[in-house]
């Protein structure tokens, strides 16, 4: 009698509680870069703006700031990586920043994932303002960069 009341209970439960959560898996877009912004954003097809999910390079259009050092070098590195080029779109938990721009991990072709590579040649650094995805990943990059002297780390 206690099994039959506590499966009945249990089959109640469930059906009150609704379908599973299925686990949040990446959404993933391919599309096209038009242009490079800056060395961390990029602009699509359509017009759409993307800011590379961990990633903060120096500013290079920022209209209240100068240009930083080496912003220059960290913008030319990203158009040659990715300009012209067919990428593949992943996001993480946050779709959007507050200025509208889409947030995204960004893949090439061949599968380099830009993200980690301007990281990894040091022409930016991890941001860790905001959790994500490959905070870890990207906080190693940054430090094997720095003792390497690769990019901005080297002057």
């Amino acid at each position: 009698m206690l099994v039959a009341l506590a499966l009945g209970a249990a089959a109640y439960l469930k059906r009150q509680a609704g379908p599973p959560e299925r686990s949040r898996q990446p959404v993933w877009q391919k599309r096209f870069c038009v242009r490079v912004i800056d060395g961390d954003t990029i602009e699509l097809d359509g017009g759409e703006r993307v800011r590379l999910i961990g990633v903060d390079t120096p500013e290079t259009v920022d209209p209240r700031r100068p240009v930083q050092s080496f912003g220059k070098e960290a913008s030319a590195f990203t158009r040659r990586m990715v300009e012209g080029k067919n990428v593949r779109l992943e996001q993480d938990q946050d779709t959007r920043d507050r200025y509208g721009r889409t947030l995204a991990y960004v893949y090439l072709q061949d599968g380099t994932f830009l993200n980690a590579e301007i990281i990894r040649q040091g022409y930016g650094h991890a941001y860790t303002r905001f959790p994500f995805r490959y905070e870890q990943q990207f906080v190693q990059l940054e430090r094997e960069a720095r003792e390497n002297s690769r990019g901005l780390w080297a002057r």
